[in-house]
Protein backbone atom coordinates (compact mmCIF):
# COMPACT_ATOMS: atom_id res chain seq x y z
CA UNK A 1 0.00 0.00 0.00
CA UNK A 2 1.24 3.87 -0.74
CA UNK A 3 2.07 5.45 1.95
CA UNK A 4 2.39 9.46 2.11
CA UNK A 5 4.89 10.91 4.44
CA UNK A 6 2.92 13.73 5.24
CA UNK A 7 4.19 17.41 6.84
CA UNK A 8 1.59 19.52 8.30
CA UNK A 9 0.93 22.57 6.16
CA UNK A 10 3.06 21.28 3.27
CA UNK A 11 2.82 20.44 -0.59
CA UNK A 12 1.69 16.86 0.30
CA UNK A 13 -1.60 17.89 0.98
CA UNK A 14 -1.61 17.77 -3.09
CA UNK A 15 -0.57 14.06 -2.84
CA UNK A 16 -3.63 12.89 -0.14
CA UNK A 17 -5.94 15.49 -2.78
CA UNK A 18 -4.80 13.27 -5.99
CA UNK A 19 -5.42 9.97 -4.01
CA UNK A 20 -9.33 10.74 -2.61
CA UNK A 21 -9.54 11.80 -6.37
CA UNK A 22 -9.13 8.36 -7.54
CA UNK A 23 -10.14 6.45 -4.38
CA UNK A 24 -6.47 4.55 -4.22
CA UNK A 25 -6.00 3.17 -0.36
CA UNK A 26 -3.88 4.99 1.04
CA UNK A 27 -1.87 5.45 4.40
CA UNK A 28 -0.52 8.67 6.18
CA UNK A 29 2.06 9.05 8.27
CA UNK A 30 1.98 12.52 9.70
CA UNK A 31 5.23 14.51 10.73
CA UNK A 32 5.36 17.94 12.25
CA UNK A 33 7.06 21.08 11.53
CA UNK A 34 10.04 21.89 13.92
CA UNK A 35 9.44 24.63 16.60
CA UNK A 36 10.89 27.97 15.73
CA UNK A 37 12.26 27.26 12.17
CA UNK A 38 9.00 25.15 10.79
CA UNK A 39 11.27 23.13 9.04
CA UNK A 40 10.60 19.71 8.73
CA UNK A 41 11.99 17.39 11.19
CA UNK A 42 14.87 15.20 10.95
CA UNK A 43 12.67 12.06 10.74
CA UNK A 44 12.39 12.36 7.11
CA UNK A 45 15.93 12.00 6.39
CA UNK A 46 15.43 8.17 7.14
CA UNK A 47 12.73 8.12 4.31
CA UNK A 48 14.74 10.01 1.72
CA UNK A 49 18.51 11.69 2.18
CA UNK A 50 16.47 15.64 1.37
CA UNK A 51 14.60 15.15 4.58
CA UNK A 52 12.01 16.90 2.79
CA UNK A 53 7.60 16.21 2.20
CA UNK A 54 6.33 15.06 0.43
CA UNK A 55 7.53 11.59 -0.27
CA UNK A 56 5.79 8.47 -0.51
CA UNK A 57 7.08 4.89 0.05
CA UNK A 58 5.49 1.45 -1.72
CA UNK A 59 7.01 -2.08 -1.30
CA UNK A 60 10.99 -1.03 -1.57
CA UNK A 61 9.94 2.08 -3.72
CA UNK A 62 10.57 5.86 -2.22
CA UNK A 63 9.43 8.36 -4.45
CA UNK A 64 9.88 12.16 -3.70
CA UNK A 65 9.09 15.60 -5.72
CA UNK A 66 5.84 16.59 -6.21
CA UNK A 67 5.81 16.46 -9.98
CA UNK A 68 6.86 12.60 -10.08
CA UNK A 69 5.25 11.41 -7.33
CA UNK A 70 2.33 12.84 -9.05
CA UNK A 71 3.78 10.85 -12.57
CA UNK A 72 3.93 7.95 -10.27
CA UNK A 73 0.66 7.50 -8.95
CA UNK A 74 -0.91 8.67 -12.31
CA UNK A 75 1.09 5.79 -14.48
CA UNK A 76 0.71 3.09 -11.34
CA UNK A 77 -2.86 4.02 -9.65
CA UNK A 78 -5.16 5.99 -11.93
CA UNK A 79 -6.18 3.03 -14.81
CA UNK A 80 -6.30 6.15 -17.17
CA UNK A 81 -7.79 8.89 -14.74
CA UNK A 82 -7.03 12.60 -14.54
CA UNK A 83 -4.76 12.31 -17.87
CA UNK A 84 -5.57 12.93 -21.10
CA UNK A 85 -3.92 9.68 -23.79
CA UNK A 86 -0.78 10.05 -24.25
CA UNK A 87 -0.84 9.87 -28.18
CA UNK A 88 -2.84 13.33 -27.91
CA UNK A 89 -1.52 16.95 -28.00
CA UNK A 90 -3.51 17.61 -24.52
CA UNK A 91 -1.38 14.93 -22.89
CA UNK A 92 2.01 17.62 -24.02
CA UNK A 93 -0.39 19.85 -22.37
CA UNK A 94 -1.06 18.29 -19.50
CA UNK A 95 3.37 17.40 -18.88
CA UNK A 96 3.69 21.10 -19.78
CA UNK A 97 1.36 22.25 -16.34
CA UNK A 98 3.15 19.07 -14.56
CA UNK A 99 6.40 20.60 -14.79
CA UNK A 100 6.04 24.09 -15.12
CA UNK A 101 4.23 24.42 -11.42
CA UNK A 102 7.74 23.97 -9.60
CA UNK A 103 10.10 24.26 -12.52
CA UNK A 104 9.05 28.21 -13.05
CA UNK A 105 6.11 29.23 -11.33
CA UNK A 106 7.16 28.56 -7.88
CA UNK A 107 10.09 30.31 -7.88
CA UNK A 108 9.11 34.41 -7.61
CA UNK A 109 6.13 33.56 -5.13
CA UNK A 110 8.55 31.81 -2.73
CA UNK A 111 11.11 34.41 -2.91
CA UNK A 112 8.34 36.86 -2.18
CA UNK A 113 7.80 35.48 0.91
CA UNK A 114 11.78 35.84 1.51
CA UNK A 115 12.40 38.87 0.29
CA UNK A 116 9.57 40.77 2.11
CA UNK A 117 12.22 40.83 5.68
CA UNK A 118 14.85 42.47 3.52
CA UNK A 119 15.56 46.43 3.77
CA UNK A 120 15.11 49.00 1.22
CA UNK A 121 19.01 48.20 0.13
CA UNK A 122 16.92 45.34 -1.40
CA UNK A 123 14.91 47.18 -3.50
CA UNK A 124 15.59 45.97 -6.90
CA UNK A 125 15.39 42.27 -5.83
CA UNK A 126 12.36 42.88 -5.05
CA UNK A 127 11.13 44.77 -7.95
CA UNK A 128 12.55 41.97 -10.32
CA UNK A 129 10.23 39.63 -7.78
CA UNK A 130 7.03 40.97 -8.38
CA UNK A 131 7.50 41.62 -11.98
CA UNK A 132 7.91 37.85 -12.27
CA UNK A 133 5.06 37.30 -10.03
CA UNK A 134 2.62 39.30 -11.84
CA UNK A 135 4.18 37.42 -15.37
CA UNK A 136 3.35 34.17 -13.95
CA UNK A 137 0.70 34.73 -12.32
CA UNK A 138 -1.14 36.41 -15.54
CA UNK A 139 0.02 33.55 -17.54
CA UNK A 140 -1.88 31.02 -15.98
CA UNK A 141 -4.69 33.63 -15.14
CA UNK A 142 -5.07 33.98 -19.32
CA UNK A 143 -4.52 30.31 -19.52
CA UNK A 144 -7.73 29.81 -17.48
CA UNK A 145 -9.58 32.39 -19.30
CA UNK A 146 -13.19 30.46 -20.82
CA UNK A 147 -11.86 27.19 -18.89
CA UNK A 148 -12.94 25.14 -15.84
CA UNK A 149 -9.46 24.03 -15.22
CA UNK A 150 -5.85 24.25 -17.24
CA UNK A 151 -6.34 21.03 -19.75
CA UNK A 152 -8.97 20.61 -21.94
CA UNK A 153 -11.60 22.22 -19.62
CA UNK A 154 -11.58 18.62 -17.84
CA UNK A 155 -10.15 18.49 -14.40
CA UNK A 156 -6.46 16.43 -14.65
CA UNK A 157 -3.79 15.79 -11.95
CA UNK A 158 -2.09 19.00 -13.65
CA UNK A 159 -5.02 21.19 -11.35
CA UNK A 160 -3.41 19.04 -8.63
CA UNK A 161 -0.13 20.37 -9.36
CA UNK A 162 -0.36 23.51 -10.03
CA UNK A 163 -2.84 24.38 -6.81
CA UNK A 164 -0.36 24.83 -4.59
CA UNK A 165 0.62 27.78 -6.69
CA UNK A 166 -2.52 29.28 -6.71
CA UNK A 167 -3.02 28.66 -3.47
CA UNK A 168 -0.45 30.59 -2.17
CA UNK A 169 -0.79 33.25 -4.21
CA UNK A 170 -3.75 34.73 -2.00
CA UNK A 171 -0.68 35.06 0.81
CA UNK A 172 1.95 36.63 -1.71
CA UNK A 173 -0.35 39.27 -2.97
CA UNK A 174 -3.67 40.35 -4.22
CA UNK A 175 -4.80 37.24 -6.17
CA UNK A 176 -8.55 38.38 -6.89
CA UNK A 177 -6.98 40.87 -9.65
CA UNK A 178 -6.52 37.36 -11.52
CA UNK A 179 -9.88 36.77 -11.72
CA UNK A 180 -9.91 33.77 -13.58
CA UNK A 181 -6.88 32.16 -11.48
CA UNK A 182 -8.89 33.22 -8.33
CA UNK A 183 -11.86 31.67 -9.36
CA UNK A 184 -9.82 28.20 -10.26
CA UNK A 185 -9.01 27.93 -6.68
CA UNK A 186 -12.71 28.26 -5.31
CA UNK A 187 -13.62 25.77 -7.52
CA UNK A 188 -10.92 23.20 -6.74
CA UNK A 189 -11.31 23.66 -3.36
CA UNK A 190 -14.66 22.47 -3.58
CA UNK A 191 -14.64 19.38 -4.50
CA UNK A 192 -15.00 16.66 -2.23
CA UNK A 193 -11.85 14.66 -3.40
CA UNK A 194 -9.94 18.15 -1.90
CA UNK A 195 -12.32 18.27 1.22
CA UNK A 196 -11.82 14.92 2.21
CA UNK A 197 -7.78 15.02 1.73
CA UNK A 198 -8.20 18.42 4.23
CA UNK A 199 -9.95 16.04 6.48
CA UNK A 200 -7.71 13.34 6.45
CA UNK A 201 -4.42 15.68 6.07
CA UNK A 202 -5.30 18.04 9.04
CA UNK A 203 -4.82 21.30 9.04
CA UNK A 204 -3.94 23.21 6.04
CA UNK A 205 -3.91 26.89 6.16
CA UNK A 206 -3.83 27.27 2.70
CA UNK A 207 -7.09 25.63 2.27
CA UNK A 208 -8.37 29.10 3.63
CA UNK A 209 -7.57 30.99 0.45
Amino acid sequence: MLVVHHLSNSRSHRILWLLEELDVPYEIKFYERQAGSHTAPEALKDIHPLGKSPVVTEADRVVAESGAIIDYIVRRHSQGRLVPPQESWLYDEYVQWLHYAEGSAALPLIMKGTVAHLGDTWRPLKRHVDAELQNHLGYIDQSLAGHDYLVGDAFSAADVQLSFIGELAAFRTDRSQFKHLDAWVHRFQQRPAYQAAVHKGGPYALGNS
